[in-house]
């Protein structure tokens, strides 16, 4: 286990400094607009649970990349694993020929993964990927070409992971007739935003069985149902268990696969290895990536083993399960399972829910505090009465944050997604919670 030796976080000049500056004027010329950029930080080197920008600031990472870096920055087994492999073997086309790392983390991440059912494994390189490679295996072996989706999710950003993302907008402007078709929407079971006069689980599942599957895609249309068990960019949301469970009862009443969406959600952030296994359901394909890797562009794709048996040229990939990504995804499984991250997890968030709750008592601009594990979203309103987004407050928090030394992000219209490294001390996570305070003084008052 890295033990965090780090004095905490330091402002030596305020972000952005000159030579951030520079590389921003040139990042603005260079790159594609495209890229929204959370905060002005130009990194220079992270470890732990620390990043250093360009002039000499360094900051406490409560985001770890939006849920990448979970088991600190440059975890010294993962360091060593990636330069042995990079000595040894970089590349072979996976297509056509076959490694070693691939077979051992195809055996291993198969019998993690929740279902106690034979299940085989395709390698890509990104959680959108990973996306993708779920619907064609559930078009191909249904036969069906419609699928269900929920309000607010997002599942990436090719044209057929995009076809099921509504989380914002932006994102789908100007793309509609690109986008894969057939696709039905329903309604996340969303406690705090319940549109429903009886309980959100209750109410989005009647919703999704008498307007969707009864009226707009009927079961025998519908290849398969996605859903994050936490809904991520969409606000860091958690359903209620009976919702994510009715989810499967009524794919496996109405024969459809169960499609979970994991890219976020797995990998101990939550408490438990992968966020189904809190909610108690096997979906029948789940897709991984982010924190897969420990920062390297990994996505994985598990499912049932015959919904991965079809034809040769089906789909493949040159770079997916690269040996070097996957050396460094195998010791990352060894990090999660051999340094106790889950139950750090499960500590982690109890710490930081207590002290949020604490400042929801006192700033009135916190409607909602919510999570699993260390996962945690904070919500920002105008006033609790009228439960109404505040945005602007919320995005002028994160600022705050970044200018102090602390990395948080937003998500969803008005939240904040932490997603912190988790091995962070105990002496870490009230520094975190004392600079978010600072900032709520700063942006809110009390």
């Amino acid at each position: 286990m890295q033990t965090p030796t780090h004095p905490g976080p330091k402002i030596v000049v305020r972000p952005p400094g000159p030579r951030a500056r520079k590389v921003i004027a040139e990042d603005r010329t260079y790159l594609s607009t495209s890229l929204s950029r959370t905060a002005k930080l130009v990194g220079l080197r992270a470890h732990g649970a620390y990043v250093e920008d360009v002039d000499g600031n360094t900051f406490l990472d409560f985001g770890s990349g939006i849920s990448v870096t979970v088991m600190g920055h440059t975890h010294p087994r993962i360091v060593e694993a990636i330069q042995r492999q990079a000595a040894e073997l970089i590349h072979v086309n996976s297509c056509d020929y076959l490694s070693l790392p691939q077979v051992e983390y195809a055996r291993r991440i198969t019998g993690l993964t929740p279902g106690s059912f034979p299940k085989r494994v395709f390698f890509s390189n990104s959680g959108s990927e990973a996306v993708e490679a779920a619907i064609k295996a559930a078009v191909y072996h249904t036969r069906r070409q419609g699928l269900i989706a929920f309000t607010g999710a997002f599942h990436g950003r090719t044209m057929g992971a995009l076809g099921l993302t509504t989380n914002a907008p932006v994102s789908r402007r100007h793309y509609a007739g690109s986008m894969m078709g057939n696709v039905a929407f329903a309604p996340f079971a969303y406690p705090y935003r319940n549109p429903f006069k009886e309980d959100a689980a209750r109410g989005a599942l009647r919703f999704l069985e008498e307007h969707v599957l009864d009226r707009v895609l009927p079961a025998e249309d519908c290849a398969a149902i996605i859903l994050e068990p936490i809904q991520g960019a969409g606000g860091y949301i958690v359903p209620p268990v009976e919702f994510v469970q009715g989810i499967e009862r009524i794919c496996r009443q109405r024969d459809i696969l169960l499609i979970a969406d994991e890219v976020q959600t797995g990998f101990a952030k939550t408490g438990h290895m992968f966020a189904c296994e809190a909610f108690g359901v096997e979906p029948d394909i789940v897709c991984l990536s982010k924190s897969i890797a420990a920062g390297l562009p990994m996505g994985a794709t598990v499912a049932r083993a015959e919904l991965l048996e079809w034809d040769p040229n089906t789909h493949e990939n040159t770079l997916g399960g690269n040996p070097v990504v996957l050396a460094a995804a195998l010791a990352a499984l060894d990090v999660f399972q051999q340094e106790g991250l889950t139950e750090r997890a499960r500590r982690i968030g109890s710490r930081l829910m207590s002290g949020l709750s604490a400042l929801q008592g006192r700033f009135q601009t916190i409607g909602d505090v919510r999570g699993l594990g260390a996962m945690i979203g904070v919500e920002f309103v105008l006033d609790r009465e009228s439960r109404e987004p505040a945005r602007e407050l919320r995005d002028r928090f994160v600022q705050a944050c970044f200018e102090s030394g602390l990395l948080v992000l937003g998500a969803g219209p008005s939240a904040v997604r932490l997603s912190p490294p988790l091995i962070l001390s105990d002496e870490e996570v009230d520094v975190g919670l004392a600079l978010m305070e600072q900032a709520l003084v700063r942006v809110a008052g009390e």
